[in-house]
This record gives C-alpha cells, structure tokens and sequence, in this order.
C-alpha cells in the first residue's frame, strides 16, 4: 500500500513552500525547548524539530533542482514554436528518457505511458490553446476510464475554466503548464538556455 500525504497537511504545504520557512519553524522548535524545558532534557524536546530540518532539506532539494523563470519561458517560446508532430515527439521522448513505454494514440489522449504497471493517459494536442474548457477535460477522464488508466495528464501553456479546472481537481488530473514541460523537457535546446 502506498501511503499518500493529505494535500493540506502542514508538511505537504511546507513542502511547497519555500525552504528557509521549515528550517525557521526548526530553529524556532529548538529555542522554544531551550527556553521552557530544563537544561537536562531540552535536548530531548529540541529532537522534536527534526521533521521540520528533514521537510526543510526536501523542499531545498526540490527547489533548487527546478528550472528558473528564464529557462522556463525559454522552454515555452520553444514550444509554442513547434509543430504538433515535432511536440509529440519530444514529448515521447522525454516520457521514453523518464522509463516509461510509450504508445501513441489517437483519440482524446495523444498518449498512454506506462511504467510499473501503472498507466497514464496524456493530453497535449492542444496545448497552445488558451482556454481548455469542461467538454475537453471530461473527454480526456472518459478516454481514461474505458481503458482503465490510472491517471490523466493535460498539458497546456493555457488555462483551464472554471468548470475545468474543478473537474480536474475532483478527478486529480494533472496539469502540466510551463514549469512541468521545462522539467520535463529539460534536455530541449533553446537558443538561449539559461537555468
């Protein structure tokens, strides 16, 4: 069984917050037992700081491994310039890169990778559009039911609508913007690739 962290919970918002913020809570942890416990055991107490130095350490590891605002929208420039063959490739082929076997489709998915058994249908076909509305997200969750895929991913440089993007949520269908296609297309070579 694999345990899956609550969306709100205090550690998984910290873990999108920025690093520094779980490393102050830590500091702040430890001067409080300094400061309340007794000089024998506040030690003790301080140890209760550790998950904050731990979420601190993961948050610092994810942070500092993602792509900057200025390859991310050299990423997009790219893209928005490619052609849909030529976005599917590279799409399959960062996917191929990742460990996941890739099959192209033609229906409402334009993918379906597959790694440990576990199956995700991907949407990109359009992904220049600047709205994706509620009629394209339900497609893509029915194309996903009939053949039983674990996950849906869309992958648009647009937003979603209201609709959409609440549909989206509720069937936890990821959605891959700017930021998830320049980690995920990290070895694409724009003409000025600045990290």
């Amino acid at each position: 069984m694999k345990l899956k962290m609550a969306p709100n919970s205090l550690f998984a918002v910290l873990l999108r917050s920025p690093w520094w913020i779980s490393l102050l809570i830590a500091l702040l942890f430890a001067a409080v037992a300094r400061a309340l416990l007794p000089a024998d055991v506040w030690l003790f107490g301080a140890a209760g700081a550790l998950p904050f130095v731990v979420i601190a350490a993961m948050a610092a590891w994810r942070q500092f491994n993602r792509p900057g605002p200025a390859r991310v929208a050299a990423v997009e420039q790219a893209v928005r310039a490619m052609s849909w063959r030529d976005f599917q490739d590279r799409l399959a082929a960062a996917f191929e890169r990742d460990g996941f076997v890739v099959q192209r489709l033609d229906s409402e998915a334009d993918l379906a990778v597959t790694r440990d058994g576990r199956t995700a249908l991907v949407a990109a076909r359009r992904w220049k559009a600047a709205t994706h509305g509620l009629d394209a997200v339900q497609a893509l969750q029915r194309e996903a039911d009939a053949r039983q895929a674990h996950e849906c991913l869309l992958v648009t440089l647009g937003a979603l609508s209201d609709g959409a993007a609440a549909h989206a949520r509720e069937h936890r269908m990821r959605v891959i913007g700017a930021d998830g296609l320049a980690v995920l297309l990290r070895d694409l070579n724009t003409t000025a690739a600045p990290r």
